[in-house]
């Protein structure tokens, strides 16, 4: 019997002009807002969102010809090899052509199957996990929990549908908030300042993104425009990840007041040489250990400048990097 010898592939930091790419939206029915809605839907689901929880399956004795009729009965492409959970391997079609070829369709499925898998985890985001779309030919992947059980399966139309979905959600909230038109009275203006910050560790992959997360809540519970929300989310996002993974650690900063959100990050080191390079897309500092967790692929300034009214950065070599991102509040319009 083949060995279990999946291949996890845990988060990675997608590139979202790919993503967008593949994606074409009208600006104007979004609020000219399109790509930005894109990127926070992203970040918000994990692939456990998105993904099939009731996996058709076939035992390891199953035959090569059992599992044909599963796979033509239910209309898919492959069928996952599991038992009490654990996944052993895949049938696809290909094995089946090459099962009726070679004349050995009464074979059981573990002496046939693909046992060098690529799979997801359920807590992976799901912009990470569409970049395994793109760098595989493959129509699904399964998705495994923290225990290595299986618990779904995804596909590129489960994660369209949801994202369909999730923006008409979100065209119907802008439609409505258009015709409701109130603008904020001069007491919710002033009633609006606030500032907290949050500690960033170095390397804390666990926590990443959760200050990210208390400030769009934050930003929600104070009424903040939803289109405003969604830019601040993806910049404290973008920056929050960076202090983890590109620095010695340092503070990420919320400040509320009556015309703007401000977030600001500032690390303690060790500086960037070369800001301009920095800024482009895909650049990345992260070292060997991050890129084996998947991470780091890119340091996420260029979405954060991308997504901000006002965008600074400044930084020295051996001593910090502060970046501050700045968002307009018009609260004279809807």
């Amino acid at each position: 019997m083949a060995d279990y010898n999946p291949t996890i592939l845990k988060a990675q930091h997608a590139n979202d002009d790919e993503i967008l790419a593949k994606t074409p939206l009208d600006a104007k029915t979004l609020g000219g807002d399109s790509s930005v809605i894109i990127m926070e839907l992203l970040q918000r689901f994990k692939v456990r969102d998105v993904m099939k929880r009731q996996v058709i399956v076939v035992p390891r004795s199953a035959t090569l010809r059992e599992a044909q009729a599963v796979l033509r009965d239910n209309r898919i492409s492959g069928i996952p090899v599991s038992e009490n959970g654990r996944l052993y391997g895949i049938v696809s079609v290909n094995d089946i052509i090459k099962g009726l070829d070679g004349g050995w369709m009464d074979d059981p499925c573990e002496e046939h199957m693909a046992t060098n898998l690529v799979v997801l985890e359920a807590g992976m985001p799901l912009a990470f996990a569409l970049r395994y779309f793109n760098n595989y030919t493959y129509g699904r992947f399964p998705v495994l929990d923290s225990n290595r059980q299986l618990v779904g399966i995804i596909s590129q139309r489960d994660v369209m549908r949801a994202l369909l979905y999730e923006l008409s959600v979100e065209i119907r909230k802008l439609e409505r908030k258009t015709r409701k038109g109130a603008a904020a009275s001069e007491e919710e203006l002033h009633e609006n300042y606030f500032r907290r910050e949050w500690a960033v560790v170095r390397n804390d992959l666990s926590r990443a993104g959760h200050a990210a997360n208390d400030i769009k809540g934050l930003l929600r519970e104070r009424k903040i425009d939803r289109t405003v929300v969604r830019r601040v989310a993806v910049a404290a996002y973008e920056l929050e990840i960076n202090i983890c993974i590109h620095s010695h650690g340092g503070v990420l900063v919320l400040l509320i007041s009556d015309d703007s959100v401000t977030i600001t990050a500032k690390d303690r080191g060790p500086g960037i040489p070369d800001i301009e390079w920095a800024c482009r897309d895909g650049t990345s500092t992260a070292n060997d250990w991050i890129r084996s967790l998947g991470f780091g692929a890119g340091m996420g300034l260029s979405n954060s400048k991308r997504v901000a009214d006002e965008f600074e950065i400044e930084s020295e070599v051996g001593k910090f990097t502060k970046v501050k991102c700045v968002f307009k509040l018009n609260r004279s319009e809807p």
